[in-house]
């Protein structure tokens, strides 16, 4: 259950202000099935993140023993930090969209995830919980579903109310604690 936790939690606070949420808003402003959307974001995520948990626990046996919570602790301290560069959106139109919400949420969810520090997450909590690998999947599709179905129904509003600026400052500090937390509790 840790695991499940952890890796939603980790992932739905760095999603926060994320290219994929700029993804997400765009893909609603274009598309008006908003389930096809969320279904693309759903395969994408379950797609990307199975990889790159399956990487994070063949890269686990790499890691010598002890060395786990510390490497944990300071990839979130590391994430943390790259919460506090903004991103662009990079999703222009392009030929993917005539594919309809679906095709086009999946195909460049997939993409855009590619390098992502949500799926750089995914590769650290799957070496760090390698015994749970599905819970990590599972945790880290929730996390992202989490934060972009808001977005996909109500981006307009949100971004109106919530600057974007102070989410990624307080995702920043929480995962500042998440990664001293980790550390001590080694």
């Amino acid at each position: 259950m840790d695991a499940l936790l952890s890796s939603f939690t980790a992932v739905a606070i760095a999603e926060i202000g994320d290219k994929t949420q700029l993804l997400s808003l765009f893909l609603a402003a274009r598309f008006r099935n908003k389930t096809a959307i969320i279904a693309g974001i759903l395969v994408a995520t379950l797609l990307n993140h199975a990889a790159s948990a399956w990487l994070g626990v063949w890269a686990a046996q790499f890691i010598p023993a002890g060395w786990g919570p510390w490497l944990l602790g300071g990839s979130f301290i590391a994430v943390a930090l790259w919460l506090l560069i903004p991103d662009k959106d990079d999703s222009d139109d392009t030929a993917m969209l005539k594919y309809g919400a679906f095709v086009a949420s999946c195909v460049l969810f997939f993409l855009a995830e590619i390098g992502d520090k949500t799926q750089v997450a995914t590769v650290i909590l799957a070496a760090a919980f390698d015994d749970a690998v599905w819970m990590v999947i599972w945790g880290t599709t929730l996390g992202m579903l989490a934060a972009n179905v808001p977005v996909v129904y109500a981006g307009s509003w949100l971004l109106q109310k919530v600057s974007l600026d102070w989410a990624r400052r307080s995702a920043c500090a929480i995962f500042i604690l998440l990664g001293i937390a980790t550390i001590i509790s080694s």
